[in-house]
């Protein structure tokens, strides 16, 4: 088994998973925060890790 059979299954792998994720829950820009507001504060509906408690 050469180098490049299991670079191409890791590959692939990866692009199905990418795919099945998409398929289960295509992304809503309206419910998530911005890529760019990382560590801003803003977060999206249902909590996040980094809040403090209230």
């Amino acid at each position: 088994m050469t180098r490049r059979v299991p670079a191409n299954l890791a590959m692939l792998m990866l692009v199905a998973m990418i795919v099945a994720d998409y398929i289960a829950s295509p992304p809503n820009p309206y419910q998530q925060p911005a890529i760019v507001a990382l560590g801003s504060g803003a977060s999206s509906a249902g909590g996040f890790c980094g809040s403090l408690p209230e």
